[in-house]
């Protein structure tokens, strides 16, 4: 019995697939790895990985006090968030297929979306897919995408990863069309107003640009809400508070710019809206354990 995930990591090199500007990513073939090395994955218990695995083989997958038994011959989609426990049955032989992994801060810098507002990831929508066999080969095709871009030298292959994983999860949900939720509550609507106000004050281009909307009274008076409202809504949908979304975007915004353009400390401190410099660096090293400098 295999406890914990078996579709791990294999090897110790593919930790070493990691985009410089953000986090690890890494697909691979299960059948390359031999059921030795499946097995020997049960000692390595790393949490923070997302994974998409594609698989066959005579096996059962247990998430959330459900089973699913996966026949000889039949295909199944399974997204594995680093949060619920779950394990797998390997009945005879070894499974074959595909699985990729990435940690959250994989998601380009760009973008407020976190794994966990994918219904696939977050447990508020089907996990695990059957497929039929043209459902199987549009999904196996997406794997053997990511393998190859892996590997390449293209200088912005994580982009790319990042669309093949995304249209991997989009293809899933399209799957199950009839489980979507057809209607908004307010918080939700609320959540994706902020959001898309907070996306869209990024990137920062210029070193003179300056943040217009910097704190939770900011949002919530751009918002016509109080912040109190604001504050709850985001906590419900989000599991987080205003300040705390606020701040994971400005610093995801400020190691965009310490990696990838020419400012001085002290511009991207300014342009993101801190007093001084010195507030900036304390906020960056509560954040990323790294002073400005050292991470650039």
């Amino acid at each position: 019995m295999i406890e914990s995930q078996p579709i791990h990591v294999f090897a110790p090199q593919a930790l070493e697939v990691k985009d410089p500007a953000a986090g690890y990513f890494a697909a691979v073939r299960l059948d390359d790895f031999s059921a030795e090395s499946v097995a020997a994955t049960t000692v390595y218990s790393r949490k923070d990985f997302y994974k998409i695995s594609l698989v066959t083989g005579n096996s059962s997958y247990y998430y959330q006090d459900n089973e699913y038994k996966i026949h000889t011959g039949e295909w199944v989609l399974v997204f594995t968030n680093c949060e619920t426990p779950y394990r797998w049955e390997i009945h005879e032989g070894s499974c074959s297929g595909y699985s990729c992994m990435f940690t959250e801060d994989f998601l380009p810098l760009h973008t407020y979306i976190r794994p966990t507002d994918w219904a696939v990831f977050n447990g508020s929508a089907q996990s695990v897919f059957k497929l039929t066999d043209k459902e199987r080969a549009f999904f196996a095709d997406l794997f053997q995408k990511m393998i190859t871009e892996q590997a390449s030298a293209y200088a912005y292959k994580y982009d790319l990863l990042f669309i093949y994983v995304l249209e991997c999860i989009h293809g899933a949900l399209k799957l199950q069309p009839d489980s979507m939720p057809r209607s908004q509550t307010a918080a939700s609507r609320l959540t994706e107003a902020f959001k898309n106000l907070l996306s869209g004050q990024f990137p920062l281009l210029y070193p003179h640009q300056q943040l217009t909307l910097r704190t939770a009274q900011h949002y919530a008076d751009k918002l016509s809400v109080h912040t109190n409202y604001l504050n709850r809504a985001l906590k419900e949908v989000t599991g987080k508070t205003t300040t705390q979304l606020i701040n994971e975007r400005l610093m995801q915004e400020a190691r965009a710019l310490l990696i990838h353009s020419n400012w001085s400390i002290s511009q991207i401190s300014t342009s993101l809206g801190f007093e001084e410099p010195t507030h900036f660096a304390r906020a960056f090293r509560t954040h990323t354990g790294q002073s400005p400098s050292s991470f650039r």
